[in-house]
């Protein structure tokens, strides 16, 4: 969580300044993350910023559309938010700083991006929330 620090103080300096305009603040301790639900600002969904998610609507515990579902790929395929979220919390704490600068140079929000497809797959498996494959398992160069 220490390594993740910068951005979570950033978060929380935009989620205690949501507060006055009807925001509410929650501690997920499941997801690793102070959440903030009803911040007024933005396009709408969530926004993880360390271990803060910042969230315009009033519950994490909803569901969402996947990335790939929104660009046309695949069938109807829901996720839960907080699960989504929780992925990206964990991407920070394994990359600290270096998380936003790698996130946008793999593309920023959309389905190209593996951070983002990599948080999809954890919210629907369970599993695999970071962006980067690992060896194979069988030996196998690929």
């Amino acid at each position: 969580m220490a390594w993740a620090l910068p951005n979570t103080v950033a978060g929380l300096v935009v989620g205690l300044a949501a507060l006055p305009f009807g925001a509410r603040m929650r501690l997920r301790a499941a997801d690793r993350a102070l959440a903030f639900d009803g911040v007024p600002w933005g396009p709408g969904g969530a926004l993880t910023l360390g271990n803060v998610i910042l969230h315009t609507g009033d519950s994490l515990d909803g569901d969402c559309l996947t990335y790939a579902h929104r660009a046309g790929l695949c069938e109807q395929r829901t996720v839960r938010l907080a699960d989504h979220e929780r992925a990206h919390v964990y991407q920070y704490m394994a990359l600290g700083p270096f998380f936003l600068p790698l996130y946008f140079l793999c593309g920023g929000i959309g389905v190209r991006n593996r951070f983002e497809r990599a948080a999809d797959r954890y919210a629907l498996t369970g599993r695999g929330w970071w962006p980067w494959p690992g060896p194979p398992m069988d030996g196998r160069v690929d």
